[in-house]
């Protein structure tokens, strides 16, 4: 095997594709990306046996072949080339050059005789998106996803695709995050949920452009085609909560707020929350004014921010991080937070319209 390269485009690809492999592993094949030369290119193919990624390289193909190299020498390798091209050539023995100019690294490669193929999606169903709407639906709702639920179901976003419509749902046992779009669709409905690391690489390999990602779906597996990138991932299994039915459908207080002075109100009060000397904050709303309140080991901290109620007014605590979160996502000029009572989930959307919904729930002050 014997390619010329830019050394800039397959750095980045090399880049993009150890995403999907194995770092700490006793199957030093699993730690590799897999080189196979096409017709006018390499195919570089990282997998971890839950999530593949692959992708073509334009490359002048001196000599037909394949070969394994470890995927963080490889990377580290290619990123400290400072010439525009790149050679690499292997010989019978697996023996790998990377060279150009006088710089010349020698690596072990391994037989890909024995990496395993990734999965192959038959008779699956063909969805295509904006590739700007998944984006910003993945980044507002992806904070959401369980971290340490002992459901792995939970450790996913779940996909439900209707007639008409498209929703990505995040849940853990304090929040849930529903991010809902208008979607040309017309077949039957679809419910299924990828693990939050597929989505997270997903996130970052969208480009700015808006096009359209080309989706298969099969019964264990799901595919995504981005931007020169095929994706595959295994889906999650199991049964997702039931979320709709902890959503309140009326409120006794509504909240009007904007998002820029409500966050930073709460990182001013927040400063002395910490890993360390947790607590949560208290929220006042009482006659068009919201009073926030901290107290920790480290100090007490008071602010206040006017805010336009409908309703009673409550009192009720909640975590900062998490209506931190949620209110960054929103990236509204505005939000409405809806309440019933202090011991009832908070609810924060938009003024306008039901794209999304942040449900927080609250905590018991003492």
């Amino acid at each position: 095997m014997k390619i010329i390269c830019n050394t800039s485009i397959l750095a980045e690809a090399a880049s993009n594709v150890q995403k999907a492999v194995m770092t700490k592993t006793t199957m030093p094949i699993l730690e590799g990306i897999l080189f196979t030369t096409e017709e006018n290119g390499v195919k570089l193919t990282g997998y971890d046996l839950e999530i593949g990624i692959e992708t073509v390289v334009e490359a002048d193909v001196i000599e037909e072949g394949s070969v394994i190299l470890n995927a963080k020498t490889f990377c580290d390798i290619i990123r400290h080339i400072p010439y525009d091209k790149v050679i690499f050539e292997t010989d019978d023995k697996l023996q790998c050059k990377i060279y150009c100019g006088d710089i010349e690294y020698y690596m072990t490669g391994i037989n890909p005789k024995d990496y395993p193929e990734l999965p192959i999606i038959i008779n699956g169903k063909n969805i295509e998106l904006s590739q700007k709407v998944l984006k910003d639906m993945i980044k507002k709702t992806i904070f959401s996803v369980a971290v340490n639920d002992v459901r792995v179901i939970h450790k996913g976003i779940k996909f439900e695709i209707r007639p008409g419509e498209i929703r990505l749902v995040a849940i853990d046992s304090h929040r849930i995050a529903v991010r809902k779009e208008f979607i040309e669709y017309n077949d039957e409905e679809l419910n299924f949920v990828v693990p939050s690391k597929t989505m997270s690489e997903i996130m970052k390999l969208i480009p700015d452009e808006d096009t359209f990602i080309k989706i298969g779906l099969g019964r264990r597996h799901i595919l995504f085609e981005i931007n020169g990138y095929t994706i595959i991932s295994r889906l999650l299994e199991g049964e997702f909560m039931k979320y709709e039915s902890i959503i309140p459908q009326t409120f006794n207080t509504v909240v009007r707020a904007k998002s820029k002075n409500l966050i930073e109100c709460i990182e001013r009060v927040s400063l002395i929350i910490t890993d360390r000397f947790k607590g949560p904050l208290k929220l006042e709303f009482n006659n068009d004014e919201l009073r926030i309140s901290a107290a920790t080991a480290l100090g007490i901290a008071n602010d206040k921010l006017d805010v336009s109620i409908d309703g009673n007014s409550i009192e009720i605590g909640i975590q900062s991080r998490y209506i931190l979160d949620a209110l960054r996502a929103s990236e509204e000029e505005e939000v409405l937070i809806n309440m019933v009572n202090p011991l009832s989930p908070v609810c924060i959307v938009p003024t306008t319209g039901n794209s999304f919904l942040y449900l927080i729930l609250p905590v018991r002050l003492t």
